[in-house]
């Protein structure tokens, strides 16, 4: 079910959204000429023991759902089993990506994304484009906002909580995103990131793949028995997705 077109909003109050958009702007381009040689040098790494490309691009969806292209420095490498398929991403991480993961330094090729407008410093996190046909309604507002770098889901539990309770932060984050809630989330993600809290679910690289919410189910459940056998319309969850690191 595609609930990306419902969105009660397309973005911030004006007022809050060109103070935040100023706010971006300047950040990205402070930290990226400040950052410019540790990143040289941290793709450097990424060459030698990863291999190329050393970033990792991938298509995302941004504000409205509207697909664009995310950076990051790639965390894993393409080895596949004796069939050439890619292993699990828990065998194809290495101790490099996974300090690049816990230090969350593989995110920041993505100030390239916000310089560009399609990302901000703080947002909902951009996950994968099958996942948008998954969200209920509600879910789906988190889309009413950039996508951020870091976000409130993630000082507030990143991929420890379950996928219904970082959407639930997000929604939060759409209705009450202003310029003072950025910088304490900011400042939060820099405590967070050096307790190094919530970076993987139990038994995963980083988080299972949604599938959407057990209410979403319900409900086209309940439409379904309220509308009768369908014709020609199929009720679904969507198409499946890929770990494989698309670099450039």
């Amino acid at each position: 079910m595609n609930t990306v077109g419902r969105a009660r909003n397309t973005g911030s109050p004006a007022g809050v959204g060109r103070l935040k958009r100023a706010f971006d702007l300047t950040v990205a381009l402070l930290a990226l000429g400040v950052l410019a040689l540790p990143l040289l040098f941290v793709a450097l790494l990424v060459a030698l023991f990863l291999g190329r490309p050393v970033l990792f691009r991938q298509q995302r969806p941004g504000l409205g759902g509207k697909p664009f292209w995310l950076y990051k420095f790639r965390t894993m490498t393409d080895a596949r089993d004796s069939q050439g398929r890619l292993l699990p991403d828990e065998q194809r991480l290495t101790r490099l990506g996974r300090f690049l993961r816990r230090t969350s330094i593989d995110e920041l090729p993505e100030l390239i994304n916000v310089i560009k407008g399609e990302m901000s410093l703080v947002g909902p996190r951009p996950l994968l484009m099958s996942y948008l046909d998954r969200y209920t309604p509600e879910q789906a507002r988190r889309h009413e906002v950039r996508p951020g770098i870091t976000g409130w889901a993630q000082v507030n539990g990143r991929n420890a909580i379950s996928w219904e309770e970082k959407f639930k932060l997000d929604v939060w984050y759409v209705d009450h995103a202003s310029l003072a809630l950025d910088l304490k989330i900011l400042a939060m993600t820099v405590w967070k990131t050096l307790r190094r809290e919530g970076i993987s679910a139990a038994g995963h690289a980083t988080m299972p793949e949604f599938l959407g919410s057990k209410e979403s189910t319900a409900a086209e459940d309940d439409e379904a028995a309220r509308l009768g056998p369908p014709h020609s319309e199929a009720f679904g969850s969507g198409g499946g997705s890929s770990s494989t690191e698309a670099g450039l």
